[in-house]
């Protein structure tokens, strides 16, 4: 009996380097197969989809891949497309761009286009998200919510994800926006999920739902609340909230963890180039768009 394809999964925290560098970017094409890669750019969520596409094709281009094609059903009938879906199936790498989040589970989770997300993820393709296309890897998305470090109840809002990576929510720009508070309200109202920060130009790559390597010049956070205590269940609408007991497991680059236990397995000290464009300039994509023409 053959064994199972290793199922990986590329989250990034949004505003990923597009021209210096790579290193994330990078990562994903070697993920999919290297030069032999077949990539699909799903760019829904973004408000410039043309742009988007424009952008990660030149940059996938660049590190070798000459297969790159998008996806970008207008509505969910469009999402049932056999051409579209035909698309997914035969792609060994999938990358998620970012914008809203909403959008994309509106159009996507549970549609064809998504079951062939989940297909792909399943049969040993890399699915790639960066900033939305992060958040939708959850079964449970966070869809909208207030920014802050104070956890404060019902500071955020739940939706349906693509449901690819279980028992986790995963937040983006995390530092950079001040996301820690609402991801913390979260897990003490749900403590069987874990949640994940993700910073900006930082990435977690995770196998078989369980191994967790980061990659990129900031740090995943990991909330554990199972064991913590909370007033969530009694406390008043936008009011602080009591969480005692949780831990929080920051990771740079280097670090390895496991998501089944919630412990940290190997970390080897990477120094990461820190000098590359700032991060306006990687998250604005006519400015990716415009160096990359050069």
């Amino acid at each position: 009996m053959p064994d199972a394809p290793k199922r990986s999964l590329l989250i990034i925290g949004g505003a990923e380097d597009k021209v210096g560098r790579v290193t994330i970017l990078r990562r994903f094409v070697r993920l999919a197969g290297g030069r032999k890669a077949r990539l699909v750019v799903i760019p829904t969520a973004s408000s410039v989809p043309d742009e988007v596409v424009e952008v990660y094709s030149t940059v996938f281009e660049r590190l070798g891949c000459a297969s790159v094609t998008s996806v970008d059903p207008a509505n969910r009938q469009a999402a049932g497309d056999s051409e579209l879906v035909d698309r997914v199936d035969d792609a060994t790498g999938v990358f998620l761009s970012g914008g809203n989040q909403l959008k994309l589970s509106q159009l996507i989770v549970g549609t064809p286009l998504g079951a062939a997300l989940l297909r792909a993820y399943q049969r040993g393709a890399v699915v790639a998200g960066t900033s939305a296309g992060a958040s939708i890897m959850s079964q449970f998305m966070i869809s909208m919510g207030d920014e802050g470090v104070t956890p404060r109840q019902r500071s955020s809002q739940l939706t349906a994800g693509l449901g690819l990576l279980p028992g986790v929510i995963v937040d983006q720009h995390f530092d950079q926006r001040a996301r820690y508070g609402r991801l913390l309200s979260l897990v003490a109202g749900s403590p069987s999920l874990l949640g994940m920060g993700i910073d900006e130009d930082t990435a977690a790559e995770i196998t078989d739902d369980s191994e967790l390597t980061v990659v990129g010049s900031g740090a995943v956070f990991v909330v554990d609340a199972r064991n913590a205590v909370t007033d969530a269940h009694e406390a008043r609408r936008d009011a602080p909230l009591l969480v005692t007991g949780a831990v929080v497991h920051t990771l740079p680059f280097g670090s390895t963890f496991d998501l089944q236990t919630a412990t940290l397995t190997e970390f080897v000290e990477k120094h990461t180039d820190l000098s590359v464009s700032s991060s306006r300039d990687r998250h604005d994509t006519a400015t990716a768009a415009a160096a990359l023409r050069h």
